[in-house]
C-alpha cells in the first residue's frame, strides 16, 4: 500500500492553520509531520488535523545559533550534543523499517545550499556540523531518500525571511530532510521540496519535503 509522507517545519501552528489546511487539501500526504509548532499540546488544533497511523522518527535538531564555536556558543555546543545523542541512540538500537524526516538544521551537501565556499563558516553547513550528521546518518544505516531520487543539482527546503525576494535570491539550504533504512529505502520514490508553499501568505521559512514509499 503506497503513502506519501511530508515533513514541515511550520513555524507556529496555530498562525499557520491556515496553509496546514491548504498543504493537507492540495497534495493529500497521508502523514504529515510538523515541527516548530510553537504551542502547547493543549492547543495544537489537531481537530482539523487527521493522519494515519504510520510511526516515523520526527527530529528538530537545534539551529545552533550564529557562531558556529561550542567555546563561545552553548547553543553550538548543545546541537552537537544532540547530534552525538542521535548518534548513540540508533548505535544502541539499530533501527529496521524506520524513516526519518524533520528539521534537521543542517545542510550536508555542497549543492544543498547556495553557496559551498561562503556557507563553510555558517552555522548548518559547517564541516564538524556535516561530520556529525553523517555519523548519525551512519549508526542508524539511514539513506537520504530526497537525494536517492534526486541526486544531482541545487536542492533547498529553506529560504531566510531576511531576503526581500527570496525566490529571486534563491539563497536557500537543504535543511529538511527524509531517511529510511536500507531495509525499505528501495520503496521510496517521488521525493520532492514544495517551493511553492515558501510563497503561500504568512509563510515558514521551511517548505515542505515530500516523499512516497511502497510499502
Amino acid at each position: 500500500m503506497p503513502f506519501t509522507l511530508a515533513t514541515w517545519n511550520i513555524n507556529s501552528v496555530r498562525l499557520r492553520e491556515p496553509i496546514v489546511l491548504k498543504l493537507l487539501a492540495e497534495h493529500g500526504p497521508d502523514v504529515l509531520c510538523l515541527q516548530e509548532c510553537k504551542s502547547p499540546v493543549d492547543k495544537i488544533p489537531t481537530a482539523a488535523f487527521i493522519e494515519n497511523g504510520v510511526t516515523v522518527h520526527n527530529f528538530y535538531v537545534p539551529a545552533g545559533g550564529d557562531v558556529p564555536d561550542r567555546e563561545v556558543n552553548e547553543k553550538f555546543g548543545q546541537k552537537l550534543d544532540y547530534l552525538a545523542d542521535m548518534r548513540d541512540w540508533f548505535h544502541g538500537d539499530k533501527p529496521e523499517k524506520s524513516i526519518l524526516v524533520g528539521d534537521l538544521n543542517i545542510a550536508p551537501r555542497e549543492d544543498d545550499v547556495w553557496d559551498h565556499k561562503k556557507l563553510l563558516k555558517v552555522v548548518s553547513h559547517t564541516p564538524i556540523e556535516v561530520e556529525k550528521l553523517a555519523e548519525t546518518q551512519d549508526a542508524g544505516g539511514f539513506v537520504d531518500v530526497t537525494r536517492q531520487d534526486i541526486p544531482q543539482g541545487n536542492l533547498y527546503s529553506w529560504w531566510s525571511y531576511r531576503a526581500k525576494d527570496w525566490d529571486a535570491a534563491d539563497k536557500g539550504r537543504r535543511l529538511d530532510h527524509v531517511w529510511a533504512t536500507p531495509d525499505i529505502s528501495g520503496a521510496a520514490h517521488s521525493s520532492r521540496v514544495l517551493r511553492d508553499a515558501r510563497g503561500w501568505e504568512k509563510p515558514s521559512d521551511h517548505a515542505p519535503v515530500f516523499a512516497t514509499f511502497d510499502l
